[in-house]
């Protein structure tokens, strides 16, 4: 067999089944290295009918191209096709070599999650029992975390090492760090009652957060690969965690700076931690304060004052007046992201805060967007302080005393 019909066999081949190795057209036809290569010169250079892939593969790219196979030896009973002068044949560019993007240098908040005396607690279950235990734990954080838009980098066993700023990166990614840790310890509660129930074993997990510098990017070999942030943030979260009371969160100095004031903490003072030639101050988050607005927290340290909008504060003070004399008013207050809106509202709200009134404020949060009617729930919470630990009835008991507060009825 000539080299010409080798070469429309090998084509034939090509297209249907789209990718071969060059190992496999050896041994099929019996090349050795330099046919092979000029077999792959005449393919992908003069047919422009693959493409080399990591110069182990060859790869069909003839219909992707439009072009069909062209028989070396054409068929002498078949006319040729008038030739196309008006028209330059059309030069397809060599593909491009795709390559993995470069690790990153990024601000990360790190949560690490970890049951307490696992050990024992494996020790006291058989092995099956404890691996549902484990999934049931593992799955509880994972769909607290997701809601966050947080990234379960990697399951180590009994804990989870969760990236919150990657890949994808958020204004208050310290913020939704917190919220999640509070709600994984929310979780652990509504899981360890059945568990206690069942199995008869008490389930307990600490939580450590950090914000810091890292590089993140694939780690590892074929076959495994993962993202992973290195630098010492990843340790440091490691270590406070370490430091944590059973079901308790617990963060840095750092986190704590860039979430104070939405949530109510107090100081664990400073602790030396392995690694660190500095001690390490530390603070327990013990729940939300109820503040969702940069504003409201910025208050206490006093706002700048509001320039350019004397029109708009003037419109709703007069509003206001006219509410006190007993007409209602509704105000549409609308416009583009970072033109003060939220900064009027607060205006407005300074200006009515030594007066009688009643204030309800509701707000949408993005990561409770598929929570339905968030808002409304929340408000209700915060007015009638519900507790975790109260039924339902207990709940709507409270409902139904502040709606008659005025005079409106509930009906269950």
């Amino acid at each position: 067999m000539d080299f010409y019909a080798v070469l429309d066999r090998v084509i034939d081949l090509l297209r249907s089944r789209g990718r071969v190795t060059y190992g496999a057209l050896k041994l099929q036809f019996g090349l050795d290295n330099e046919q092979l290569e000029v077999l792959k010169d005449e393919i992908i250079h003069a047919q422009r009918l693959g493409t080399d892939e990591e110069g182990r593969i060859l790869v069909w790219t003839g219909d992707a191209e439009g072009t069909t196979a062209i028989a070396s030896q054409p068929d002498q009973t078949t006319p040729s096709p008038p030739l196309q002068q008006n028209h330059p044949p059309q030069i397809e560019p060599p593909p491009t070599a795709t390559h993995p993007p470069e690790a990153e240098r990024r601000q990360l908040t790190v949560m690490f999650c970890d049951l307490v005396e696992s050990t024992q607690l494996s020790s006291l279950l058989d092995p099956e029992d404890y691996r549902e235990v484990v999934r049931a734990y593992q799955s509880a954080c994972t769909e607290v975390i997701q809601r966050f838009d947080g990234h379960v980098a990697q399951l180590l066993g009994d804990g989870l090492l969760v990236y919150f700023g990657y890949p994808q990166a958020h204004e208050d990614d310290a913020q939704r760090a917190v919220r999640a840790g509070l709600g994984i310890l929310a979780a652990m509660g509504d899981l360890h009652t059945p568990l206690q129930q069942e199995k008869g074993i008490q389930l307990a997990i600490r939580i450590g957060i950090h914000t810091g510098l890292v590089v993140v990017g694939d780690m590892g070999g074929v076959g495994r690969q993962e993202q992973l942030a290195l630098g010492e943030t990843p340790n440091i979260a490691a270590r406070i965690q370490g430091r944590a009371e059973p079901n308790t969160l617990a963060v840095s100095e750092a986190t704590y700076r860039l979430v104070e004031g939405y949530f109510t903490c107090e100081s664990l003072g400073e602790h030396i931690l392995r690694g660190l030639s500095q001690p390490l101050k530390m603070y327990r988050v013990l729940e939300t304060s109820g503040v969702y607005s940069r504003l409201d927290v910025a208050q206490p340290r006093g706002l700048t004052p509001l320039v350019g909008r004397e029109s708009e504060v003037t419109f709703l003070l007069e509003r206001w007046a006219q509410v006190k004399t007993g007409q209602g008013h509704v105000i549409l207050l609308t416009g583009d992201a970072g033109i003060g809106k939220s900064r009027l509202v607060q205006m407005l709200k300074d200006h009515v805060a030594n007066e009688p009134h009643i204030r309800w404020e509701c707000r949408s949060v993005s990561y409770y967007q598929n929570t339905a009617l968030y808002p409304l729930t929340d408000l209700f919470q915060r007015t009638l302080q519900w507790q975790p630990e109260e039924t339902l009835d207990e709940k709507f008991d409270k409902l139904e005393q502040t709606l008659r507060q005025y005079r409106l009825g509930v009906y269950k």
